[in-house]
């Protein structure tokens, strides 16, 4: 399926589409279907016959993951209403409109709310269409310029993009000849739940082989927060594709499992990337460790740790990046998220002497940690991005992946990541054995390995980590609309005051105490 966009001088970008059968109107409604969702309209145009409940229902099908979906047209009732585990979808046929005011009726206004909106007849809405949506217009190919050798199933499909959709479209093209390129033009495309960020995944899947599409847009500038910076650049989030690339490319070329490239965007940030499975390092419901993938997990940590590294990565021929360094003013820009979300969410506010010891007490905490040699600190080093590869052998049994963050900074970071997960239970003895063998490894590699600093920086990382994780878990529910990740908070209460027992950290848990409610710090 071959997109053309077609340019038009003052208008919104528009795409062609000949859909040579109905199988065609399918593939291109399931492809939709992983490039839009809840908060998105769809209007259907075309004449009466040309295909637009069939194209609806594909689409509504290919949402739900589920091709038995029943999807009756809404001729008759108007709207019907799908509830499917990725969100809510709302299709209306507004055939029988008359009135502006019967759209008042139906509760219009409020139905994108959470909601993916397909509209027929949207002409009956007249002014009170979304300024960002797209529209799909279906006709017969037959008696067109390119219908000659087509069956009467054939169709043509103009996709327009109005308002913000526009850019969207011109990345679903961009999308196409880069799946194209890599050879997975014909391949079906099923939509991936993302992580917490604003990247999307589709996973292209083949007869034998399958790989996955990264749509990762550069994300706007957030307001500033401190000496004129948005926090992004405060504690070195990826603000596009290209610390992705580099870090990939860094870890290919050091042995390890990350996923090869097959073909990219670098300016739209659009790649298609191997697949490296569907396996993780954590099984059951609920997940649960399997002890011999955490291990292996680990042995990765150990030997790259024991690796004299660049800092200076590979982005494209004369393309470089250095990766910035995960100094003290970015853990504590990180850790003020406990202080501005999570403990105003608990009903605890503090004035700017409470405050200002909290960072003085952090100060001198990460001191002795950040004088250590730096390594690479793959910063999301934990089961939601670790693939298990059977098939392969040693270090490369653990694939990696979402590494874009990546800094140069402790040791220790990752290995605590790993131990103390904060999307699963980690029993304490699994967690010893871990980070005991993390420690072996690193002595037999060099026997002056320091263990005993390495203990206080593994505690230190963790209730570093902890903390920031509180204050993005809560932030990631009163601003974003996400309270799932709320169920996790009581194992991260539970790691920060593990962390903070240490003894060498007896000022930073006195502060804690003094500030947490007494049944929030319990071990």
């Amino acid at each position: 399926m071959s997109l053309v966009i077609e340019r038009l001088a003052g208008q919104p970008v528009a795409c062609r589409v000949v859909l040579e059968d109905l199988a065609a109107t399918a593939r291109l409604a399931g492809w939709l279907s992983t490039w839009f969702g809840p908060r998105d309209t769809i209007t259907l145009t075309g004449d009466l016959g040309a295909g637009k409940t069939e194209f609806a229902r594909a689409l509504i099908r290919a949402f739900a993951e589920d091709a038995t979906v029943d999807v009756p047209s809404p001729t008759f009732p108007i709207l019907i209403s799908y509830d499917f585990p990725r969100g809510r979808v709302v299709h209306a046929d507004l055939y029988r409109i008359l009135e502006a005011d019967e759209l008042d009726e139906l509760g219009w206004d409020e139905l994108r709310e959470n909601a993916l909106l397909l509209v027929e007849w949207p002409d009956r809405a007249e002014e009170r269409l979304p300024a960002d949506r797209l529209d799909v217009e279906l006709f017969h190919a037959a008696g067109t310029d390119y219908g000659a050798g087509l069956g009467p199933e054939a169709r043509i499909a103009i996709l327009t993009g109005h308002g913000s959709v526009g850019a969207r479209l011109d990345r679903f093209q961009i999308a196409d000849s880069l799946i194209e390129q890599s050879g997975f033009a014909t391949a079906e495309r099923v939509f991936l739940q993302g992580d917490a960020s604003s990247r999307s995944y589709t996973r292209l899947v083949m007869p034998g082989r399958s790989a996955i599409l990264m749509n990762a847009p550069r994300q706007p500038d957030g307001p500033p927060l401190r000496r004129g910076l948005p926090y992004s650049q405060l504690v070195h989030l990826a603000e596009d594709v290209k610390p992705f690339v580099a870090m990939d490319r860094a870890l290919l070329a050091q042995g390890f499992s990350a996923p090869l490239l097959y073909s990219a965007d670098l300016d739209t940030g659009l790649l298609v990337l191997e697949d490296l499975g569907r396996e993780g390092i954590v099984a059951g419901a609920p997940p649960a460790p399997v002890p011999e993938r955490y291990h292996a997990a680990m042995e990765v940590l150990a030997a790259l740790h024991t690796r004299n590294l660049p800092r200076t990565l590979n982005v494209a021929p004369r393309v470089e990046r250095a990766l910035p360094i995960y100094d003290a003013a970015a853990m504590l820009t990180e850790i003020d998220l406990m202080l501005d979300w999570y403990l105003p969410a608990r009903g605890i506010r503090l004035d700017g002497v409470v405050r200002e010891e909290f960072h003085l007490l952090w100060r001198s905490a990460l001191n002795p940690v950040l004088a250590e040699p730096a390594t690479w600190v793959l910063r999301d080093y934990h089961s939601p991005n670790l693939i298990w590869l059977p098939g392969r052998e040693g270090l490369r049994r653990v694939g990696l992946i979402d590494f874009q963050d990546a800094v140069m900074g402790p040791a220790a970071y990752d290995v605590v990541s790993l131990a103390q997960d904060a999307r699963v239970d980690v029993p304490e003895d699994l967690e010893l054995q871990l980070v005991g063998h993390y420690v072996k490894l690193r002595r037999e590699a060099d026997p002056t390995f320091d263990v005993r600093g390495f203990a206080r920086s593994y505690a230190l990382m963790g209730a570093q980590r902890a903390s920031k994780i509180l204050g993005i878990f809560t932030r990631l529910n009163d601003r974003d609309g996400k309270p799932h990740y709320l169920r996790h908070l009581s194992r991260i209460r539970r790691h920060l005051a593990r962390c903070l027992s240490h003894q060498d950290l007896g000022s930073l848990r006195m502060w804690y105490e003094a500030v947490l409610p007494s049944r929030d710090f319990a071990a």
